[in-house]
């Protein structure tokens, strides 16, 4: 029996950044399902308070050079590596100098929201999605977590739809309490178009891209929903509830996660 592919794509692992909800469970998940015998992989950004050589980051230079257009400029995609030794795990990096070379995640030192999140957001899910396709590593079911992953369900069901790499997988977003206060740009729905992606795909986004209308697009584009943390805003949990089809996982506690992801993704996977 051949291997299920899972792809892994989150904004936070440990150890190379702090203790998260969403840190600890991206650090510990992929690893568990790795263990109970599916193939994966795993990205993330790579954000610069990252020490690349205490981590021993080096760059794939094979797979680096590309570059993405986002707003008519061009930004060049590098890939980096480095390995979890104690869990045998690889971790990709996706790093561009203009986007992810700043000391802080997401705010600034006095807890403001960068400015360019909504490009930073478009940048690394295209990243994760180009490097994948250069990998020619096919996954059967991408599971993404944060709102910084909330675009890709779209770009794999719409842009990606008859691409090899893409057209056969499944999509599982998970919610956490990771919610942005300050909406993004108002031309942010632009931004993101992209050939596939329609107007009516992205109609919420036009009016106002805040975090509801953005987890309301990441919901709208996956097979599968897991509530990540306990405390998920009650109108984000409601829209997951009314969607017809969509498979809903709500909050599992520590002790059981894995094994119950593990079962969420194998019964996505035989529908």
């Amino acid at each position: 029996m051949v291997a299920k592919k899972i792809l892994f794509i989150t904004t936070e692992i440990s150890p190379y950044l702090p203790d998260t909800e969403m840190s600890v469970i991206a650090r510990n998940l992929p690893q568990g399902i790795h263990d109970r015998g599916k193939e994966i992989r795993t990205f993330m950004p790579k954000f610069g308070c990252i020490n690349e050589r205490r981590n021993q980051l080096h760059e794939v230079i094979r797979l680096s050079g590309m570059n993405l257009i986002i707003d008519e400029t061009d930004h060049p995609l590098i890939i980096k590596v480095a390995s979890i030794q104690a869990a045998r795990m690889q971790i990709y990096f996706i790093d561009n100098e203009d986007f992810f070379q700043r000391k802080y995640l997401l705010t600034d030192e006095n807890g403001a929201e960068f400015e360019d999140n909504d490009e930073r957001c478009i940048f690394y899910v295209r990243g994760v999605m180009e490097t994948v396709r250069k990998l020619k590593w096919i996954p059967d079911l991408i599971h993404c977590h944060g709102w910084m992953t909330a675009l890709a369900p779209l770009y794999i069901k719409k842009h990606y739809k008859g691409d090899p790499c893409f057209k056969n997988a499944k999509v599982v977003y998970s919610l956490y309490n990771d919610e942005f206060e300050k909406p993004l740009k108002d031309n942010f729905a632009k931004k993101l178009k992209i050939e596939g992606v329609t107007l009516n795909d992205i109609k919420g986004l036009k009016e106002k891209a805040d975090y509801l209308t953005l987890s309301k697009l990441a919901i709208d584009f996956s097979d599968g929903v897991i509530e990540g943390s306990p405390d998920i805003k009650q109108n984000v949990i409601d829209y997951v509830k009314q969607k017809e089809g969509l498979f809903h996982l709500p909050y599992q506690k520590e002790e059981v996660y894995i094994e119950t992801f593990n079962d969420f993704y194998d019964h996505i996977l035989n529908k």
